[in-house]
């Protein structure tokens, strides 16, 4: 079963930009769609990002046009570039691959001046 950790978190200012990594392990990344979800204080956990297997890419409207999802098969990693952000974009990001429901353990970006 594939093992799923998140990097990359951490504190920037509006307006800012972070890149988020998610590496995994096992043998099932290259075959599986991918995603991002982010959970803020006190709301439920939210799709923010999707990529297939061939690299299309799906966004939440609160995000578009200011992340960018990919994917590096070689690596077995999944990336979350994110730009422009808002105060609102404040949560618990989490890779996840949703045909197996495997979950990573979440990295904290928090928006702030």
């Amino acid at each position: 079963q594939d093992q799923l950790v998140e990097s990359g978190g951490g504190l920037v200012q509006p307006g800012g930009s972070l890149r988020l990594s998610c590496a995994a392990s096992g043998s099932r990344f290259s075959n599986n769609n991918m995603a991002w979800h982010r959970q803020a204080p006190g709301k439920q956990r939210e799709l923010v990002a999707s990529i297939s297997v061939w690299g299309v890419a799906n966004y939440a409207d609160s995000v578009k046009g200011r992340f960018s999802i990919s994917r590096d098969n070689a690596k077995k990693m999944v990336y979350l570039q994110m730009n422009s952000l808002k105060p609102e974009d404040t949560a618990v990001y989490y890779c996840h691959m949703p045909t197996y429901d495997t979950w990573g353990q979440g990295t904290l970006v928090t928006v702030s001046s």
